[in-house]
């Protein structure tokens, strides 16, 4: 079975293309830019267990490149290379000339050093530890061993011919020569190396300890699980392996008491397989703590006897609330088509890609089906935007803005009406406690803002929609962004995808479903969107076959959004007419297609919404298949979520881990469907342990949405963020990724000489690295990982 990897095709030039793979630092000492001032590194020491403590050294800054004016000078040359002008001063790249006036300059990053051998602190002789009382410790010795990992958590390109300066974070951990001794303070002093002594007092009750992990988001006090983990990987040492059965404690951070005390149990042993892949992604034992019963609000630490607490965390009535209310803010932070900043945001962004500020778009005779941004796969070879490109025309196409930037640059494709068909599921699902107001520039209307975030994303395409009635599927410039160029500066040539009937189907749907739920809150808008759905209905059945004759798969495909739009538009109008519609469509997907990765999305919307339709509304024995065939799925789910390390689930059982199906996300949709359609526990005790792992109960300690928890992504491959350095919060990334199946893949031959271990060898658990520029790590879509984050969170908000 395959499985679509529908990013790195249209991503890898780009950013191949910021490494000229010079490679030029390694993981002993760096080399120090001229005029770069030299501190000391910033160091902590931290305990993962009586005999091991873990000392974490952060090596070299980034100084990222802004723009600046640009100030012609006589002897100036400027070098066309791509889509991209170099100016060249004296000889020398100063960076490249932006905007379609080139009148800015974006110049190089640069990378202040701090001297430092991790080499050398590597070796047990760099060390010596004393304390005046402890048993062991009176004479000053060294530790036993001394393990690594070392990776970078920011880079630097500081020329145009692509050479890297990391900033490291270096993490070596000193097994002890004695176990240390409870209320004893100990010295450790580095030999050989510009750092400062250490000082540690052993309170396993009172220290944050990296080896225990629990969620940044907390917990409602009836979750039904609540749980952390214990865990090491120490690099070059492998994993720890902890005593079983370890005692740990729930501790008020209030009152310092303990309010719920458990024993560890054994959850994962070092090496196991962790799901039908045969793969296994944790190269460490890992414990579970569980402490679902906890009910009482507050504010809690996680604390293992001997080892070291979590960091803090709350259990409240509104914790999924507050993940779920950034998560949909991050919606707004994406949107295209709208000035970003106060009173909605902190994030001040121009307006981008608006005609009102004279962009024009222009019409393509290539509709998105035909590419390999849509469903033309074999199409890829002269790359995603060939077939676009191919079909430019000089026609402008009138009141073509809006909707969202699909990831890090800035194309707006009909796959985004997903994050609008889940958005309304949960109104649907849960009217009240949808009702969140969100601050954002629709919130003075009468319509929850929730609502209005949906129409965002339907009313762009609406736009786009012809007077046939057929809907574009998206908009895209003709390359990936320039260099140094903001959205708002987009110089390069931009066009609308030909309509074609694979986006009117899929917008017909959804517009079928805004339809109904405006019956709710604006019966006087319901009209408008039941015709633009009737329109994009019709256009399409006029041409549902054209084009797909020699590909059965895209034809499958078809089809099973064509039987999606029909349900709706049934659901819409009632007339039984559209249900024959339906099932006509239905019955023309192949029974072996249902599983084929690209078959299975809207065949999976289908399995939930007419298994939760009224009995005298449906097929009885269709129905009940198509219970079946969803509760199957959430079946494997679950089961996955047993024998994963750390509790984490997969949209398919044998999906790859990474990209779109990367860890930064939880992948709950088909348990949490499986929960509302019977009513059972045990998915939704599932659901929230396959939520604990992107939440921050991970090996990093972090989430993978910007902005939440203690610790998040301070580098996401977001284009304007990188060259403005404005965070946008509420993005959640793709997360960590499978060493095993993606292990070919570019960054990790350039990491290989970065990173301790190498980068191969880390185990998959921990592969998320903060450094902006690879895509199947750093990157997301608002369809993929934005959306899986909101979904969930939000269901687990409103559930009652």
């Amino acid at each position: 079975m395959g499985f679509a990897i529908n990013r790195w095709p249209r991503r890898v030039a780009l950013w191949l293309g910021l490494l000229a793979f010079a490679v030029a630092c390694g993981t002993g000492t760096l080399g120090r830019l001229p005029n770069a001032s030299a501190d000391q590194p910033e160091v902590s020491i931290a305990v993962v267990s009586p005999e091991v403590v873990e000392i974490t050294v952060h090596q070299g800054e980034v100084i990222h490149a802004r723009q600046v004016p640009y100030q012609p000078q006589p002897q100036d040359r400027l070098e066309t290379e791509g889509f991209n002008t170099w100016l060249i001063r004296q000889g020398e790249a100063l960076g490249t000339l932006v905007s379609p006036s080139q009148d800015i300059l974006y110049g190089f990053d640069r990378f202040i050093d701090t001297p430092f051998n991790a080499n050398r602190a590597s070796q047990p002789r760099s060390y010596r530890i004393q304390s005046g009382n402890a048993p062991g410790y009176r004479q000053s010795t060294p530790p036993v061993e001394v393990y690594r990992k070392s990776k970078p958590v920011d880079l630097a390109r500081i020329d145009r011919r692509g050479n890297l300066r990391w900033a490291m974070e270096h993490r070596f951990y000193l097994r002890l020569p004695a176990p240390l001794s409870p209320g004893q303070t100990y010295q450790i002093q580095s030999v050989g190396q510009n750092l400062p002594p250490l000082r540690l007092t052993y309170q396993p009750e009172h220290q944050l300890s990296e080896a225990v992990h629990v969620s940044a988001v907390g917990f409602r006090p009836d979750d039904s699980l609540k749980v952390g983990f214990l865990s090491t990987w120490m690099g070059t040492g492998g994993g720890l392996s902890y005593p079983e059965g370890l005692p740990f404690r729930v501790i008020d951070e209030a009152t310092d008491q303990a309010v719920f005390t458990g024993q560890a149990q054994r959850r994962h042993h070092s090496g196991d397989i962790e799901d039908p892949r045969d793969r296994t992604y944790t190269l460490a034992d890992v414990d579970e703590l569980d402490f679902s019963t906890l009910d009482r609000p507050g504010r809690y630490r996680l604390c293992v006897d001997t080892v070291g607490c979590s960091h803090p965390f709350a259990v409240a009535e509104d914790a999924w609330q507050q993940a779920f209310y950034l998560a949909a803010r991050g919606f707004y932070h994406q949107r295209s088509g709208i000035a970003l900043g106060p009173p909605y945001t902190d994030v001040v962004r121009p307006r981008p890609f608006h005609p009102d500020d004279g962009v024009t778009v222009y019409h393509s005779n290539t509709g998105l089906m035909d590419t390999g941004n849509g469903l033309n796969a074999q199409g890829t070879d002269e790359g995603n935007f060939a077939n676009l490109v191919k079909g430019k025309t000089t026609i402008p196409v009138d009141n073509a803005w809006g909707g969202y930037f699909d990831a890090g640059d800035w194309d707006r494709r009909i796959q985004h009406l997903e994050v609008a068909r889940w958005l309304l599921e949960l109104i649907e699902l849960f009217p009240q406690p949808m009702e969140l107001a969100l601050n954002i520039p629709e919130s003075d209307n009468d319509l929850p803002d929730l609502l209005d975030e949906a129409l965002w994303g339907v009313d762009f395409f609406r736009r786009l929609q012809t007077p046939e009635g057929g809907i574009r599927g998206g908009i895209e410039s003709e390359e990936h962004p320039r260099r140094g160029e903001t959205s708002w500066q987009e110089s390069l040539s931009i066009m609308a995808y030909a309509p074609d009937p694979w986006s009117s189907y899929i917008y017909a749907g959804v517009a079928a479903r805004t339809a109904r739920l405006l019956g709710t809150y604006a019966p006087d808008q319901v009209q408008g969107y039941r015709d633009s759905a009737l329109a994009a209905w019709t256009w399409a059945e006029d041409r549902h076959c054209q084009g797909i004759e020699a590909l059965d798969w895209v034809g499958d495909r078809i089809e099973a959004d064509r039987a999606l739009a029909a349900l709706e538009i049934y659901r819409l109008s009632g007339d039984r007419a559209w249900h024959d519609r339906f099932l006509a469509a239905h019955s023309a997907i192949p029974a072996d297609a249902r599983d084929n990765h690209l078959v299975a999305p809207p065949r999976q919307e289908i399995d939930f919404l007419y298994g939760s339709m009224p009995a005298d509304q449906v097929d009885a024995d269709l129905q009940t298949d198509l219970q079946a065939e969803l509760l199957a799925e959430a079946d494997a789910a679950m089961a996955t979520g047993q024998t994963t390390a750390f509790g984490w689930a997969k949209s398919h059982p044998y999906a790859p881990v990474g990209w779109g199906n990367g860890l930064g996300a939880p992948k709950a949709r088909t348990l949490l469907r499986a929960h509302a359609l019977t009513g059972q526990d045990r998915y939704l005790n599932a659901a929230l342990l396959a939520c604990q792992f992107s939440a921050g109960a991970n090996p990093d300690n972090m989430t993978y949405t910007t902005g939440l928890g203690h610790k998040s992504p301070q580098h996401p491959l977001i284009v304007d963020q990188r060259i403005t350095g404005d965070l946008l919060p509420g993005i959640t990334l793709y997360g960590p990724i499978d060493t095993g199946f993606y292990g070919d893949e570019w960054h990790f031959g350039v990491l290989e000489s970065v990173t301790v271990p190498p980068a191969r060898q880390w185990p998959s658990v921990e592969t998320y690295l903060d450094i902006y520029f690879v895509p199947s790590i750093n990157e997301f879509t608002v369809m993929q990982s934005m959306a899986d984050a909101a979904y969930a969170w939000g269901y687990l908000t409103g559930r009652t």
